[in-house]
């Protein structure tokens, strides 16, 4: 494709180039002889008055002379005799053959005659004695004063438009090429078992939703994996009870031979099951490793984890408000992680808060993390850094810990972490922090300035909207 929008380019730019440069070389020498015989028509028009007034030769060669411009020698001046024993006067050189001469005179128009070396230019001019004929010699290198360089000039910009066209064809083939190389890059990838593979969502309009549909694919495939292999090693551990009651059973059938087998029979099957549910660990360990690494869709994820705390929410008439989800945020954890820590926090605010109160989930995506504020407007936290500390191991408040544990591991696990605060609602903000470069949230410096501004923007921006 790259190299068919060059050839496409190419050809288009070359018959423009054409097209355009050819007549411009033809106007630029035919302007070129207008403009020799130009100067000649006004070098014989400086000779006329004279002739008007007298037809001395001293008188015209000295005309001659100063109408003369370059090398001289150029200027010729033919006068008909005046009387029946006069002489015509010839003044400088005749190039002009006399037939011409005498036709130029007699048609009384300016003529122009070929002779060698050049042309000249036939001008008449009425005098008393009949019609005297100005010449002017106009040499080739006159005619064509300048046309090569010009020529030169066109060429050199047409190269540089035919350059230029495929240049910028390249550019776009290359980047519309180089998005389709990725996603069938990523498609063998994935055909070979790397679950991880994603796709970057750049290039045209149509190739980032093929890659949007590929990643979304691909996140399916690997959640359809983790299923069947969390069914195989549930299934292979319901099995572990029937095989545990015929081995108590085995044991009450004595020492017979058809025992002993039975005995055999049923300690290979549990060796065989135990096998299997090692293998479905190992995969299922895998395909969560596979999924964390490839992330998921986080704006995907809390539009549809909030599509069912929000039927919940609008029973207890609770007010719910989503912001920044409305376009994708990739986030290096899995789907399913992702969704129970959004679960875990939404829980808490459903049974720490009393019915009616407000709650919104916004998302921000700075440029070295992934932010997730979920805040209410309930009576707050009285000691954050101890909730936090529950999150450990237990409260003694009756809360268990354990939702914020697990949205604690889930943003350490990309080198985060989660702060409790005060919500711009009245109550408390959950803010996990997601780290998209592996590096520890910031606490201070540069970064955690820009950060903050970012967060008191957004703060403003719903305080505003509340």
């Amino acid at each position: 494709m790259r190299w068919a929008l060059v050839k496409v380019a190419l050809a288009v730019t070359a018959m423009v180039v054409v097209a355009f440069a050819v007549p411009l070389g033809l106007v630029v020498k035919e302007l070129a002889r207008d403009r020799a015989y130009s100067n000649a028509e006004r070098q014989a028009a400086t000779i006329g008055p004279v002739l008007a007034i007298t037809t001395d030769r001293t008188q015209l060669e000295r005309a001659v002379a100063s109408a003369e411009t370059g090398p001289g020698g150029r200027i010729g001046v033919h006068v008909p005799a005046g009387g029946r024993n006069a002489r015509p006067v010839e003044i400088g050189s005749r190039r002009a053959p006399e037939a011409d001469v005498a036709a130029a005179a007699r048609m009384g128009r300016a003529a122009i005659s070929p002779v060698p070396g050049g042309s000249s230019l036939l001008q008449p001019t009425a005098v008393a004695s009949g019609i005297a004929v100005v010449e002017v010699f106009v040499p080739d290198e006159a005619l064509t004063r300048g046309v090569a360089t010009s020529w030169l000039v066109l060429a050199g910009v047409g190269l540089a438009l035919v350059i230029g066209s495929v240049a910028v064809a390249d550019r776009l083939g290359t980047r519309m090429v180089r998005p389709a190389e990725r996603l069938a890059g990523a498609a063998h990838d994935l055909g070979k078992g790397q679950l991880g593979v994603r796709v970057p969502e750049d290039g045209p309009k149509e190739l980032r939703s093929a890659a949007s549909a590929f990643n979304a694919m691909a996140d399916q495939v690997v959640q359809l994996l983790a299923n069947e292999r969390e069914l195989a090693a549930d299934l292979s551990h319901r099995l572990r009870t029937p095989l545990t009651v015929l081995r108590l059973n085995t044991a009450s059938l004595g020492d017979t031979p058809a025992a002993d087998q039975t005995r055999s029979a049923v300690e290979q099957l549990e060796r065989e099951v135990d096998q299997i549910i090692r293998t479905a660990r190992e995969q299922k360990a895998q395909t969560r490793q596979a999924a964390a690494a490839a992330g998921c869709d986080a704006a995907e994820v809390i539009r549809e984890r909030m599509t069912f705390w929000s039927a919940l929410a609008e029973d207890e008439g609770r007010t719910v408000r989503i912001a920044g989800a409305d376009h994708p945020v990739r986030v290096p954890v899995a789907r399913p992680d992702l969704a129970a820590a959004l679960d875990a926090m939404l829980g808490n605010v459903f049974r720490h808060t009393p019915e009616g109160t407000a709650f919104a989930v916004d998302v921000h995506h700075a440029d070295e993390a992934v932010i997730v504020l979920v805040s209410d407007a309930g009576p707050g936290i009285a000691d954050p850094d101890a909730a936090l500390r529950r999150g450990h191991g237990g409260g003694g408040d009756g809360s268990t810990g354990l939702g914020l544990d697990i949205v604690r591991r889930l943003a350490e696990s990309t080198g985060g972490d989660v702060r409790i605060g005060r919500s711009v609602l009245g109550g408390t903000e959950v803010r996990v922090w997601l780290a998209l470069d592996g590096r520890r949230a910031p606490h201070g410096g540069r970064r955690g300035h820009r950060l903050r501004r970012t967060l008191r923007t957004r703060r403003g921006t719903a305080r505003t909207g509340a």
